[in-house]
């Protein structure tokens, strides 16, 4: 079968690769020049498969019978409109890959919360003994490790809307949606549109599979409306059934007579409410799989996170320093302001998605000690908040933290939490995240 991929990102090679070695005929297309894919060229000619850098010619489409996308493809990119004028059929990278496993999949989504909760999962199930590998959109395409690892090997799975999206067939064993919150709309159109491709995660599940859901957020809630599967909930109020904290400890009940402490909140070791969000959730997951409460505890006491998610960079002078570049929406920052009893020295801006800051006035009101405003965004922040909180602005990430250090006291935590995308000073929120450790590491 003649199969077009359209994207060189990780999905996009894999999905090649993979594509090829079902014995098709392949041709990757994309928009971007071939020199923003270091290797990708020649890798795709290893394999004798046929690719175009810079633009999508009329070869793209030609005798295609099939495309597979790579997540972050527009809906109203020209190619897709014109495929689908001509009818053939275009599903995402997950779909396909997941076309080739018969493992059992735990699928996460959700606005914020993803990265990590997939990688608590994973560290959950291998600290039980049991064989897990975290992918999917957290940086191992799924095509990547199909047929490669043993049957018994659960794949937890970080999936974005961009990649259910074009789903059809995907059906994990257990899916969880953490919540949803306004973000992606330029991509997905509207917010229904944006609900609807995180609830096909749980489009093709039953009575045997299990959908799990924040109790606290309407949106994600709602997916129980059109979800066939076993449903567990968890929230930070008291549940009937599910997983919720209750003052100072985390319990699970299994029904309303049957309740368990399960540890105090203060052991978890990743710090803020959020973070007992995703704790919930993966142990909801968790004991999907008949993992023990003990193993459970264990892990939550010894997981430290994940790379540039409320990461603990340094302490100098007794100020702590922070990389939370990963919140790239003002849901995230809200998350990462209310995770520190300190005062606060916000790093803030970027590429704003039409930001509203309006909901982030009563935290810094309370925790932050000033802020400094970087990016495309930060003439907006500076004008929001200057008559009310000192702040300043930076023209540089490298600046930002220089004038973070004199304006934190001993005591303090200097927060990167950008609240907005990477795009207009980066190549994306990794490459941010690493040039504000290396700003602060050179302190």
């Amino acid at each position: 079968m003649n199969i077009t991929v359209i994207g060189a990102g990780k999905s996009g090679i894999a999905a090649a690769l993979l594509a090829k070695q079902d014995g098709n005929t392949v041709f990757l297309t994309e928009s971007k020049d071939k020199s923003a894919y270091t290797g990708a060229y020649e890798q795709l000619g290893e394999s004798s498969i046929d690719a175009e850098f810079g633009g999508h010619s009329s070869r793209a489409l030609q005798n295609c019978k099939q495309i597979i996308i790579s997540p972050g493809v527009p809906p109203y990119s020209p190619i897709l409109q014109e495929a689908e004028h001509l009818g053939i059929p275009i599903i995402s990278e997950l779909e396909f890959a997941s076309l080739h496993t018969s493992n059992p999949i735990i699928s996460i989504t959700g606005t914020n919360g993803k990265t990590t909760t997939t990688a608590l999962t994973e560290f959950i199930l291998k600290q039980s003994g049991k064989s897990a590998i975290a992918a999917g959109n957290i940086g191992i395409p799924l095509s990547s490790i199909v047929g490669r690892v043993s049957a018994e090997t659960i794949f937890v799975l970080e999936t974005s809307s961009y990649q259910l999206d074009r789903t059809y067939t995907f059906k994990p064993k257990v899916s969880i949606i953490l919540n949803i919150t306004p973000d992606h709309l330029a991509y997905h159109g509207t917010m229904e549109n944006y609900c609807k491709a995180k609830w096909k995660t749980s489009q093709n599940q039953n009575e045997d599979d299990l959908l799990i859901l924040n109790a606290d957020n309407l949106e994600a809630a709602a997916c129980s409306k059109i979800s066939k599967a076993q449903l567990a909930y968890f929230s930070i109020n008291p549940l009937q059934q599910g997983a919720y904290t209750s003052q100072s400890h985390l319990i699970l009940a299994s029904h309303p007579h049957n309740e368990e402490v399960l540890m105090q909140l203060d052991e978890i070791r990743l710090p803020g409410v959020h973070n007992r969000y995703n704790s919930m959730a993966a142990i909801l997951a968790a004991r999907a799989f008949e993992v023990r409460n003990e193993n459970i505890r264990d892990s939550l006491m010894q997981f430290s996170g994940v790379e540039h998610r409320l990461e603990f960079v340094r302490s100098l002078n007794s100020i702590n320093y922070v990389n939370d570049s990963k919140a790239t929406n003002i849901n995230a920052a809200w998350y990462a302001l209310s995770s520190y009893s300190s005062p606060i020295v916000w790093i803030a801006g970027g590429l704003g998605d039409n930001n509203d800051y309006t909901s982030l006035k009563e935290l810094i009101a309370s925790n932050v000690r000033s802020i400094i405003a970087i990016g495309e965004d930060k003439e907006k922040i500076f004008d929001m908040y200057y008559s009310k909180i000192r702040c300043v602005k930076a023209n540089s990430l490298e600046d930002a933290v220089t004038i973070a250090s004199k304006e934190a006291k001993s005591g303090d935590t200097i927060l990167f939490s950008p609240a907005c995308k990477s795009f207009d000073m980066f190549a994306n929120y990794e490459h941010r995240g690493l040039v504000f450790k290396k700003a602060v590491m050179s302190l």
